[in-house]
C-alpha cells in the first residue's frame, strides 16, 4: 500500500512516541521532580511533618482516654499520608501543567507512561519516608498499642500514601487552577473518609451506602490498618485488602496516563 502526497504540500512526520516504559527516562524523570521539590522546602515540609504532627495533635487530644487513641489512630496512620500526598501531588502536577513544563516534555520522544510513572516514583519516595517517619511516631513515641507488626501498619500507610500520590495525579488532569484542584477533595477524598469506617462499622450503615464503601479504596486501607490492630499474623483479610488498595493505586496511575495530554494542538 503506498501514499501519495499532494503537490505542493510537505508533510512532516511526528517523532515516534515511545509505546513502553524506558526505565532510564522514568528515573530521569523522578530526579528532575525531586531536584524542584529540593528547592521548595515548604512543600517537603508538608508532605512529611504534617502527617505527623496531625498524628502527635491526636494522640494529647484523647490523652485522657488512650484506648480510644488506639482504636482509630492506626486508622488515621493511612488516612493522613493519603491525604497530604493526594493535595501536594494534584498541586504539584498541575504547576507543571500550568508552567508549560509537560507541555515541553510531552514535545518529546517521551511515553506518557515514563512520565506518570516518574511522578508517582518521586512523590513514591517522599511517600516512603512520610510514611516511616509517621508510623514510627506513633508506634515508638506516641504508645500506638497494637497486636500485629508494626511493619504490616507501615506497609499499609506506605499503600494508602500512594494512593493519595495516584489520585493526585489523576485530578490534576481537570483542573485547570490550583483552586479547582484543591476543589477535589471534597468531592474524591471526603466522602471515602465518611464511608471508610472511621467513625461507625460500615456494616451498621444503611445498605445503600454501606454498598458504595465497599468500591471506595480508602474502606480496605482502614480494613487492614484493623486486622494488624487486632491480629498478631499476617491474616488472609489483610492480604486481600492490601492488594486492592495496591491495584486501586495502579488503575489509577493507568487513567492517569491515559488522560494526560497537551493544552494546545
Amino acid at each position: 500500500m503506498s501514499t501519495t502526497a499532494t503537490p505542493g504540500t510537505t508533510t512532516t512526520p511526528a517523532p515516534p512516541r515511545p509505546s513502553a516504559i524506558n526505565p532510564s527516562r522514568t528515573t530521569a524523570t523522578a530526579t528532575r521532580v525531586l531536584r524542584q521539590l529540593r528547592h521548595d522546602p515548604r512543600t517537603i515540609a508538608m508532605m512529611i511533618l504534617i502527617p505527623c504532627l496531625m498524628l502527635f495533635l491526636l494522640r494529647y487530644v484523647f490523652d485522657g482516654s488512650p484506648r480510644t487513641f488506639d482504636s482509630i489512630g492506626a486508622s488515621l496512620l493511612g488516612i493522613f499520608p493519603l491525604i497530604t500526598m493526594f493535595l501536594v501531588t494534584s498541586i504539584a502536577t498541575l504547576r507543571e501543567r500550568t508552567s508549560g513544563t509537560l507541555e515541553r516534555l510531552l514535545a518529546m520522544p517521551l511515553g506518557k507512561g515514563d512520565l506518570i510513572a516518574g511522578y508517582a516514583l518521586a512523590f513514591g519516595t517522599l511517600a516512603i519516608i512520610q510514611s516511616a517517619l509517621a508510623t514510627g511516631l506513633a508506634v515508638w513515641f506516641l504508645g500506638l498499642d497494637v497486636t500485629g507488626s508494626p511493619w504490616l501498619l507501615l506497609l499499609v500507610a506506605l499503600l494508602d500514601a500512594l494512593l493519595g500520590t495516584a489520585l493526585g495525579l489523576f485530578v490534576s488532569a481537570f483542573a485547570s487552577s490550583e483552586f479547582q484542584a484543591v476543589q477535589f477533595m471534597p468531592a474524591v477524598i471526603f466522602p471515602q473518609l465518611l464511608l471508610c469506617g472511621l467513625f461507625t462499622p460500615r456494616s451498621n450503615m444503611h445498605p445503600v451506602l454501606e454498598a458504595i464503601s465497599d468500591v471506595l479504596p480508602m474502606s480496605y486501607a482502614v480494613d487492614g490498618m484493623n486486622e494488624v490492630l487486632k491480629h498478631t499474623d499476617m491474616t488472609a483479610n489483610f492480604v486481600r485488602d492490601a492488594l486492592i488498595v495496591a491495584g486501586c493505586a495502579f488503575l489509577v496511575l493507568t487513567l492517569g496516563a491515559a488522560t494526560l495530554r497537551r493544552r494546545t494542538a
